[in-house]
């Protein structure tokens, strides 16, 4: 589980989290809850380019998903 709180104190964390995961990558993360599509909206950035993508409440708030979370933030960084 990344975070057991919800909405925008969510988001604070999961991005507190996903800054430790690109720490020194030169990437830059943002993110927001989209509560009308029940997910959170993770924005990365490198230079002019950016990539969005959404990690669902479910797995954000669901214990042992935190890995998988973790792979999809790495890949989506390789894409980057």
């Amino acid at each position: 589980m990344i975070t057991d709180k919800r909405g925008e104190a969510a988001a604070a964390d999961i991005e507190r989290w996903a800054e430790r995961i690109i720490e020194g990558t030169g990437a830059g993360v943002s993110v927001y809850d989209d509560a009308d599509s029940s997910t959170y909206v993770l924005r990365l950035a490198r230079g002019s380019r950016v990539l969005l993508f959404r990690l669902s409440q479910a797995q954000v708030h669901t214990d042992g998903r935190e890995a998988e979370c973790e792979k999809s933030l790495r890949t989506k960084l390789k894409n980057l």
